[in-house]
């Protein structure tokens, strides 16, 4: 079973704009009401409001087109980062349309073409973009009924649809493209609505595979970084090796001399571009500039100090997030926890692809950017062109989950495709420049206090302070936060974060989900020495792994299991049956010498998936930490696709483990160190640990964002497994062998 995408070849010829599809065929407006149910068991929809993108887009048209072979054509204003939403609107609206999964197309972000859904973030694509296309595709489902109705002259209730046909019982058919003739559905999704009876699903729920995999196996073209042009011209872009240095000097003369194959250097103010007619020339030209081009030194960083003490001492913003109860009584434990800046690490460096047409003043940009719209915006600002003359076509990225250079990587090749008109631009960066010029992740220091009463083992007091930079840096709708921008002869830098409430991930997930009568927790926001934004879960990485190493060290000061201690404060049913499941997995591990096993729970963002995870270790006479074994059980509320919902947990679990055990961005005073993989190292394939992930399906509640869920929980479970092996409580991460000692 396959299903067909716009890759690779498609990406040569911007297919014709939904605009321009319904101006050249007119439109149909389709209001009849059913003379009957649709479905004989449906359930009704007795919603208040559209569910997720519907309230701002809620025409069909926007979510869906029916071709003339009878194939369907999904938009989703979702961009695909590797978390499978491409088979997800697939299997969501074949489902609804009862058609054959084969014979749904999937359109990805893209300006002028689909919804306008902002960003591709914070695991909302199910609960947000799918959502919409299960709603929309059910609403056309019933204006198709109700449209065959009148054309055979029967009753809506009497008709029957089976791979795209309609049926009446006297065995008159309408395929769904008869039925409209060449027209579209242009109504609007009203509720109530009757969707598909889940008794009847053929597709959702099921472990539908992604057919994208094999061709990313295969090493075929797939990728942004895999889009080649007739006549394109490859570039580079030098960089300083301090964020505030500025160009001294530049001699492309010189420089093609040395690089004969350089086709051409742009340079504006301290922004230095490199292109060739090759690929090879290009990054020759860029090696040649790393040793003779000339930068001011810049500002220095903090080097040579512990890094959680420095962020304490640096001007901040507080803001009180919770406040419930009193604190007045004295703790029975204080504790503080720290987590580094982390990267992004994407496997692939980020790249782009861009063409300016000076006769039409038109620029169009291929990119793995999270959010098509907004970066239209920001280029718009850039460059000081109208927003309707830029088109922004989203491509999947080889690796990603966050805010890294895919939007400044975008604008380079704005910049330099503006500057040599008429030819496709691709700008490529090096491992170098992903590794230092990526936004990270930020730092964190946590400091918490609780208290317990002791004849219960109930949690009383509680308070968390979050001493954080920001986890959204993202350029929106203006060009401040681009990258080039800031290197520019009239240079565009943000005087602040910008943001209304620059905080807010970073104390995601730090209002604990246990029922705690007396609770507050403060936010200190700073702007610290590296550049940062949005990394997978945020601040919910940092909150969950403080939390819930701290509940094991509150468990054992009450001497209760720990297990016993998080369900005697837990109140959620579906919390508990999530914890009691994962505590049936561990108790069925074995345990020897010098292995430890661990346990942590959260649910992401406090209302998306319930995720528990269990870990345990083996830990060697150095110290180190060898392949742990992990185990989650995740409740994402309704499955849609179940190899896609394991695939996510389990990513998320090595990803946070290789977080966890391994990574740290490291500087000195004049630059970022972590240049290479050697500098930051990541798990190879023989350190990967071994994974397995127990899914509690809900049918009957909403599906739940899960990309980002297992990231929090895994860290800390960790933690809690090093200290049952060692002796030792690690509260800064990562857990390295110098800190595992056997000592506590």
């Amino acid at each position: 079973m396959t299903v067909l995408f716009y890759l690779a070849v498609p990406y040569l010829t911007m297919p014709t704009s939904r605009r321009h599809f319904l101006q050249t065929t007119g439109c149909l407006t389709i209001g009849f009401s059913l003379l009957g149910p649709t479905w004989a068991t449906a359930a009704t929809e007795a919603a208040d409001e559209l569910p997720g993108s519907l309230g701002d887009y809620p025409r069909i048209d926007s979510w869906l087109e029916v071709l003339a072979d009878g194939r369907v054509r999904v938009l989703t204003g979702k961009i695909e980062l590797g978390q499978g939403i491409r088979i997800a609107v697939a299997q969501m609206a074949a489902e609804e349309l009862n058609i054959p999964l084969n014979r749904v197309d999937v359109v990805l972000a893209e300006t002028d073409r689909t919804p306008n859904e902002g960003y591709t973030a914070g695991s909302g694509s199910i609960e947000n973009s799918a959502t919409a296309v299960r709603y929309a595709a059910a609403a056309a489902r019933q204006k198709l009924l109700a449209l065959a109705a009148t054309q055979l002259q029967t009753r809506a209730f009497q008709l029957k649809t089976q791979n795209g046909v309609v049926t009446a019982p006297n065995g008159q058919t309408r395929t769904f493209a008869q039925l409209l003739g060449g027209q579209q559905l242009t109504d609007e999704v009203r509720l109530p609505l009757a969707l598909k009876p889940k008794a009847e699903y053929q597709y959702v729920g099921k472990a539908v595979p992604r057919p994208e995999i094999e061709r990313m196996v295969r090493a075929q073209e797939y990728y942004v970084q895999d889009l080649r042009f007739p006549g394109m011209l490859h570039a580079r872009v030098l960089r300083p090796f301090n964020y505030d240095s500025k160009l001294v000097q530049f001699d492309e003369n010189e420089l093609k001399r040395a690089v004969p194959g350089l086709a051409k250097a742009v340079v504006n103010g301290s922004f230095v571009g490199l292109l060739a007619e090759r690929e090879y020339d290009a990054k020759l030209a860029q090696d040649w500039g790393k040793q003779h081009v000339r930068w001011t030194e810049g500002r220095a960083l903090p080097a040579g100090q512990p890094l959680k003490d420095y962020l304490r001492t640096l001007p901040n913003t507080p803001k009180r997030v919770q406040d419930k109860g009193t604190l007045t009584t004295a703790p029975t434990l204080r504790a503080s926890y720290y987590k580094p800046y982390l990267m992004h690490g994407s496997i692939g460096p980020s790249c782009a692809v861009a063409r300016y047409d000076a006769a039409q003043r038109r620029l169009e940009v291929w990119t793995h950017s999270q959010g098509v719209y907004p970066l239209r915006e920001a280029l718009a600002d850039l460059l000081k062109m109208p927003v309707d003359t830029i088109h922004v076509k989203g491509v999947p990225g080889s690796g990603c989950y966050g805010h890294n250079g895919a939007d400044d990587v975008a604008a380079d090749a704005a910049l330099l495709a503006v500057a040599t008109p008429g030819r496709h631009v691709r700008v490529q960066w090096a491992r170098e420049d992903e590794h230092c010029w990526e936004p990270y992740g930020s730092a964190m220091v946590l400091d918490l206090a609780a208290r317990l009463d002791p004849a219960t083992g109930r949690l009383t007091h509680w308070h968390q302070q979050v001493w954080t930079d920001t986890h959204s840096n993202r350029p929106g709708g203006n060009a401040d936060k681009l990258l080039p921008a800031q290197y520019l002869a009239q240079p565009r830098r943000p005087a602040d974060n910008g943001a209304t409430d620059p905080s807010a991930g970073g104390y995601r997930n730090a209002d604990p989900l246990y029922a705690i009568p007396n609770l507050r927790v403060d936010a200190y926001f700073f702007q610290g020495p590296l550049r940062v934004s949005a990394l997978r879960a945020l601040g919910a990485y940092g909150n969950v792994f403080a939390i819930e190493s701290f509940m094991d060290e509150l468990a054992e000061k009450a001497g209760l299991d720990a297990w016993d201690f998080r369900l005697r404060n837990l109140q959620d049913k579906r919390a508990i049956a999530v914890v009691e499941r994962a505590r049936a997995i561990a108790r069925q591990q074995q345990v020897g010498e010098n292995e430890g096993l661990g346990f942590a729970f959260a649910q992401y963002k406090n209302k998306a998936a319930y995720v528990a995870v269990v870990a345990k270790v083996s830990i060697h006479e150095e110290g180190t930490p060898y392949r742990p074994q992990l185990w989650a059980v995740i409740d994402a509320g309704e499955v849609i696709n179940l190899d896609g919902l394991k695939n996510q947990t389990e990513g998320g679990m090595i990803q946070s483990a290789s977080w966890a055990l391994m990574e740290e961005v490291k500087f000195d005073q004049h630059q970022v160190r972590s240049r290479h993989w050697e500098a930051y190292p990541i798990f190879h394939f023989d350190e990967i640990p071994y994974v397995d992930v127990t899914v509690i399906d809900r049918p009957t509640e909403p599906p739940l964002g899960a990309g980002e869920a297992a990231q929090g929980p895994t860290a800390a479970a960790l933690a809690n497994a090093v200290y049952r092996a060692t002796g030792k409580r690690v509260r800064e991460l990562p857990l390295r062998p110098e800190k595992l000692t056997r000592e506590a």
